[in-house]
């Protein structure tokens, strides 16, 4: 028998060695794993961010984060979640301003002890294509992008994504977002459940919190919210709710002809309102940042009042930033900054029309487990509203009270209040909370957050 000398059998190994480790980096994994991001603090948990090309013809690239579960992330759910607009990032308000790991605060990043991914792996998409870092080299792809197309990508990318991610491919899925997000998530989980053939999608459930679902309820429940919290006039409310509601202005508005009344009424209630109320949240009485700009579509009036002149928004300066860009593995295509709300997305906002409490109804019926929560101090899409279309869906499926209109508590305060139908179909309130329930009361969203996951009762007693 030959011996090898010790010297080539070491070399051997250590080529071997270098062989399966110049794999593992290069496996789409681990390229898009984040080693630290600038500022940020010491955690156990690891980070990922990259592209997933949803079109390669016309090289479209959705970008997103992840963020895995602080403890024990193999035993956690997959939280995939998208904010509105439609055309604000998930990764600048979701992410860094309302649920995400992390808050920029000056040159740094400070912990969120509310963190969602304390509960779940979360990951934030930045869709559609033209919002954030998600781009495409084909300019014509930013026109005329609608409902349909968002679903379409969102749904490729899931399905890229597994494949990258295929530890994650059997996991327990939930789809959560707010605001315009009433229609992505639906029409992305009715999707999903239609090619799910070979069971690439386990849905567990889906939430939305202060929800775009049916046009004229969400938008005329608007007027009653501010007459009852002394916004407005009894003499203008009846001019709101008769005269030229809300749904009636924003039809014309984006069809470019407001009758001349209902330009009067919008008038006396802008007057009245005034403009030094944050519409997202009446209670506030700081300036508004344009991190929560994301329900801009849905006040057409009100767009200016969106963007904070007041404060400096710290997510922007800090998603700008050269080096927290490398990190991320992210790059501006076609934009010189990144910026909250996407100025170069042409979104079909007559899609804002289409009614998606139906989809939400299909989707009970498959068995999906569905939360509608409300911020109760917003008055963008009102509980009113949303409280209305639940109950209303209830009663068309015809589902019984499993959980009477009770509150619930986080800690020892009242967090808000819950009914659910057929343990299947739920409403809550955050109480305090604006239309970004997670970044105004990140405690009781936590807790609400997590008797969703888990399938349980919101806590009854303290």
């Amino acid at each position: 028998m030959l011996s090898v000398p010790w010297q080539t059998m070491a070399i051997a190994v250590a080529l071997l060695q270098l062989y399966f480790l110049t794999e593992a980096e290069s496996s789409p994994t681990e390229v898009d794993r984040i080693i630290r991001l600038p500022g940020q603090p010491q955690v156990g948990f690891q980070q990922y961010s990259g592209y997933v090309t949803v079109d390669d013809k016309k090289q479209r690239a959705l970008f997103y984060y992840f963020a895995e579960a602080e403890v024990d992330p193999a035993s956690k759910p997959l939280v995939l979640w998208l904010n509105g607009g439609p055309g604000c990032s998930s990764l600048g308000v979701g992410a860094f301003s309302e649920n995400g790991p992390f808050r920029p605060s000056g040159e740094v990043l400070v912990r969120n002890q509310y963190s969602w991914n304390r509960e779940a792996n979360m990951l934030y998409l930045e869709s559609p294509i033209g919002v954030g870092f998600s781009y495409a080299t084909d300019t014509s792809s930013y026109g005329a992008v609608n409902d349909k197309i968002t679903a379409r990508d969102n749904l490729v990318f899931l399905q890229k994504w597994f494949e990258r991610f295929p530890l994650y491919r059997n996991r327990s899925l939930f789809i959560t977002g707010e605001s315009y997000a009433g229609h992505y998530v639906p029409q992305l989980a009715e999707l999903m459940l239609q090619f799910n053939k070979e069971k690439l999608f386990n849905l567990k459930g889906i939430a939305m919190g202060n929800p775009v679902l049916e046009f004229a309820t969400d938008l005329n429940s608007r007027a009653e919210f501010f007459w009852s919290h002394g916004l407005i006039s009894d003499s203008t409310y009846k001019l709101f709710t008769s005269v030229c509601n809300y749904s009636r202005y924003v039809n014309e508005y984006y069809r470019g002809n407001v009758s001349p009344i209902c330009s009067r009424v919008m008038s006396q209630v802008s007057r009245e309102t005034s403009k030094f109320v944050d519409k997202y949240d009446v209670t506030l009485d700081v300036c508004i940042s344009s991190v929560f700009s994301q329900s801009k579509y849905l006040s057409p009036q009100q767009v200016a009042e969106t963007i904070d002149v007041c404060v400096e928004d710290e997510t922007v300066n800090y998603l700008n930033r050269r080096d927290v860009q490398i990190a991320l593995h992210a790059r501006l295509v076609g934009v010189r900054r990144w910026a909250v709300c996407s100025n170069i997305l042409d979104y079909e906002l007559l899609d804002l029309e289409i009614p998606t409490i139906s989809i939400v109804g299909k989707l009970v019926e498959a068995g999906i487990p569905v939360l509608v929560y409300s911020g109760d101090q917003d008055s963008v899409i009102p509980l009113i509203g949303s409280r209305k279309l639940v109950h209303g869906l209830a009663d068309e499926l015809g589902l019984k009270t499993s959980v009477p209109y009770r509150v619930w508590f986080e800690g020892q305060q009242v967090g808000g209040w819950t009914q659910v139908y057929g343990n299947i179909l739920s409403f809550a309130t955050i109480r305090g909370a604006s239309h970004e329930a997670p970044f105004s009361q990140p405690e009781r969203s936590l807790v609400l957050f997590k008797s969703f996951l888990q399938g349980r009762p919101l806590p009854e007693v303290f």
